[in-house]
């Protein structure tokens, strides 16, 4: 064989050695680097956000949150692992960002399919909503995102909890006992959230406490004293808010409070006979399957059921701003008739549907020099609804 062939393979050789070498060597460099940082990764952490957005930080807004927060956080998201995977992992790269800087933040998925009492008990109603617990407080949570969760969480950590008066002394609902007519579990969820509720009889205690967020009259069956509807009036003239749950053909002398509000409440009882293509044998349950858009109804799409509600309309020229909230269907109608034996409508006495059973009323009121808020009241042709018979059904209870 030709020296300069025997020359060309010692090179090709060496060549070849030097490549093996050179493999190994790296071989064994990515192992050792695999190991140190196998080693460091279990007694340090570090992560750098290299995302151009920074979708894995946290804005300062956030972090001061969290820094006030004392003790642990727990966070229950309502998703299906099969129908909702990618939600799912958004949800946990979103709750990740937060326990990197709050260790004791815990994260629990729930099937709603597996817990239904859960979902009821929550008022969970949008695949994907959060219930955020803490310090005995909790709040439903259904935009997913750094700003939403934040600002939920600094709800929840708010020491001030808003002061609910409810009527009492004329047969009203109670929020304290557990009569199939009461309001105990809507009392129950709301305190859940840090309301508190305090019952006041003005015939004894003529004065409404001056930190009320909201007063409620919830269904009056006996009249008002001519001085507690006249500290009504002057509460609602000083910019208070009310939630007001009156009843069809109940004569509580509340007519002046009424026409503080421009309201005026339509004769006799609404009437649905959509309700008995559902099983629903009696036409004074009326069904509302439409939601303007407001915030109050964000994210209803279910039906809500009044049983034995009535109509009203707000004056023309009205310096409120009237929205119509919850509208009985077309099929409907208000009527002073007998609601026993058959029941049809009847022309000459009966007003057609669709009607409104729930308005809520808006307007600017003055507070402090220069500045202004909005004074809110609602107003629902019905209590029944709230009612611990009734909360369970339908959208009643989100609603």
């Amino acid at each position: 064989m030709p020296n300069g062939c025997n020359t060309e393979m010692n090179i090709n050789s060496r060549i070849r050695l030097q490549l093996r070498l050179q493999a190994v060597i790296f071989t064994i460099l990515l192992l050792l680097a695999v190991g140190l940082l196998g080693w460091l990764s279990t007694r340090h952490s570090f992560q750098a956000d290299w995302t151009a957005a920074g979708r894995h930080t946290l804005a300062e807004a956030s972090l001061q949150v969290l820094a006030e927060m004392d003790g642990p956080v727990r966070i229950h998201a309502f998703s299906r692992a099969q129908l909702s995977p990618e939600l799912r992992q958004r949800t946990q790269e979103l709750i990740a960002r937060y326990q990197r800087h709050k260790a004791d933040i815990e994260l629990r998925f729930v099937d709603p399919d597996q817990q239904p009492q859960q979902v009821r008990e929550w008022g969970v109603s949008a695949e994907g909503e959060l219930v955020i617990e803490y310090q005995g407080r909790r709040e439903n949570l259904r935009v997913l995102g750094e700003q939403a969760l934040t600002n939920a969480l600094q709800r929840l950590l708010r020491a001030e909890q808003p002061l609910v008066i409810l009527l009492r002394g004329h047969g009203e609902r109670r929020h304290d006992r557990q009569a199939n007519h009461d309001l105990s579990q809507w009392a129950g969820q709301l305190a859940q959230k840090g309301v508190r509720f305090q019952p006041l009889n003005l015939s004894t205690d003529p004065a409404i406490p001056a930190d009320t967020r909201v007063l409620v009259i919830a269904s009056a069956q006996l009249p008002l004293l001519p001085g507690e509807v006249e500290i009504l009036i002057r509460y609602i003239e000083q910019g208070g808010n009310l939630l007001w749950l009156s009843e069809p053909d109940t004569p509580v002398g509340l007519e002046a409070l009424a026409e503080a509000l421009d309201l005026h409440f339509l004769p006799g009882t609404l009437l649905d006979p959509t309700g008995q293509q559902l099983g629903i044998d009696n036409p004074a349950m009326v069904l509302v399957a439409d939601y303007p858009p407001h915030p109050v109804s964000q994210g209803l799409e279910t039906l809500s059921l009044f049983p034995y509600a009535h109509a009203m309309q707000l004056f023309e020229d009205s310096p409120w701003h009237g929205t119509p909230l919850l509208n009985s269907l077309p099929r409907s109608w208000a009527t002073t008739g007998p609601l026993e034996g058959e029941i049809v409508f009847d022309e000459t006495r009966d007003r057609p549907g669709p009607l409104t059973l729930g308005m809520l009323l808006e307007r600017p009121v003055q507070q402090g020099e220069g500045e202004t808020r909005q004074q809110r009241v609602a107003v629902i042709g019905d209590g029944d609804f709230l009612s611990n018979s009734f909360i369970g059904n339908g959208a009643n209870q989100e609603l």
